[in-house]
This record gives C-alpha cells, structure tokens and sequence, in this order.
C-alpha cells in the first residue's frame, strides 16, 4: 500500500514537519523560560521571541503542504492507493500540528498584547482557519460523500458477483454429485448381478463336477468285474491244457 511506501511523498514531508517541530518545540520551551524571568524589553526575550516566530513560520509553510496534499488525496483515496484510515490518520495527524502551531501563536500574542504577531521577515502567521482540515468546503465534502456512496454501491456489485460466481459453482458441484450418485448405484447393481450369475454358474460347476465324479466311479467298478472274469477264464483255461497234456 502507498501508506507504507517508503517513497511515499507525504510521508517524507511528513518526516521534515516532525523534525521542524521537535526543534520548534525547543524553541518555544526556551521561549517561555525566558519570559517567565526576564523583562518584556529584555534582548535575549526579543531574539528568543524572533527565533521562535521563525521557526512557526517554518514549520507552517510546511505544514501548509502537508494541508495541500491530504485535501487532494481526499477527492479520490483509491487513486492514491490510500485507505479511508490512512486519510483519516493523516488529517489527524496534520491537524494536531495544526493546533500546537496555534498554541504558540496564541502564547507570541500574549507577548506582545496584539491579536496578530509579525514574523522576522515582516510577514504574519497564517491564519487559523488555513488548515481547515475538520470542516473542508462543502462542495469538496459533498464530491466526497458521493464518490465513497458510488464507490460502496460498487463493492456491494462486486460483493454480489462473486456469490453469484460461488453459488453457480456450489450448484454445479452438486449436480456431479449426483450424478456420481447415480452411476455408484447403476455400478452396484450390476455387480449385484455379477454376483448373483457367479453363484449360479458355480453351483452348476458343482453339480456337473459330481456327476463326473459318479460316473468315474461306476467306471471303475465295471472294469474291475470285466478283469476278474477274463482272469478266471485264463485260469480255467491253463488248468484244461495243463490236465491234456
């Protein structure tokens, strides 16, 4: 996301503002030490006070593009790459900083008793209301409003979509199921069959194998007989030649 780039633009004039008002902060501590204990006309007071004006004038300018940036990022975040968070954030963010340069401009006209205080260029401070960062135009913040409704009317088409795309998925998974179905039963069936063919053509078998079997059987006897009596005539037969001769 943009909002972690490195190269990121705001983040880098982001980095410039936070070290401008860490050395800004120094100033303006060393600014009210200063004038808690010496005299409204007293030089170090006058050069601390310069400083200071300075160094907010600085830092305002600075901030003043930071300002720039998050309103145009505003009017399209996604073109950016940005989350809504992100913009949030940097719109709290600048207009902290916001408000802390005020308190210090607010603490310069204390000083001097005036509602404007000049900077060490001659120039005045930005106003206030510059940054307008918690009230933006009103046409800018209905262009929005719009553009975040279209753009969720969008998500919601898309949302719709991709269910549309899942049910149609999970419709034709369920009709391979039942077709898988019922190909499993047709397939049970016809073992069924096999089955019921094998058992019979095996009883068969059994049957024929015994009826083989006793016909072996009888064979053998009749054989048996056959022999004995052409073995008794041969015998009869030695005897008769034998008592000849």
């Amino acid at each position: 996301m943009s909002s972690t780039n490195n190269n990121d633009p705001f983040l880098e004039a982001q980095a410039d503002v936070l070290s401008s008002i860490d050395t800004t902060r120094s100033l303006f501590s060393s600014y009210l030490r200063i004038r808690s204990l010496a005299s409204a006309t007293s030089p170090e007071l006058v050069q601390a006070r310069k400083e200071l004006e300075t160094a907010v004038q600085d830092l305002s300018s600075d901030l003043q593009d930071l300002v720039d940036s998050v309103r145009a990022v505003e009017r399209d975040p996604f073109r950016y790459g940005l989350e809504i968070d992100e913009v949030g954030r940097r719109r709290r963010f600048v207009g902290d900083v916001g408000n802390e340069i005020e308190d210090m401009r607010k603490e310069l006209r204390d000083t001097t008793g005036r509602r404007k205080s000049s900077g060490a260029n001659g120039t005045t401070l930005p106003p206030p209301d510059t940054f307008g960062l918690d009230s933006p135009p009103p046409e800018e913040r209905d262009d929005y409003g719009a553009f975040e409704e279209q753009r969720q009317v969008e998500m919601m088409q898309e949302q719709d979509e991709a269910l549309d795309d899942v049910f149609r998925t999970v419709g034709n998974l369920r009709q391979q199921a039942d077709d898988m179905g019922r190909e499993l039963e047709e397939q049970g069936e016809m073992l069924e069959d096999v089955d019921n063919l094998a058992d019979r053509v095996g009883g068969k078998l059994q049957n024929g194998i015994q009826k083989v079997g006793w016909v072996i059987k009888k064979n053998e006897d009749t054989w048996s007989s056959c022999c004995i009596g052409v073995l008794i005539l041969v015998l009869i037969l030695l005897l008769v030649l034998v008592l000849i001769l």
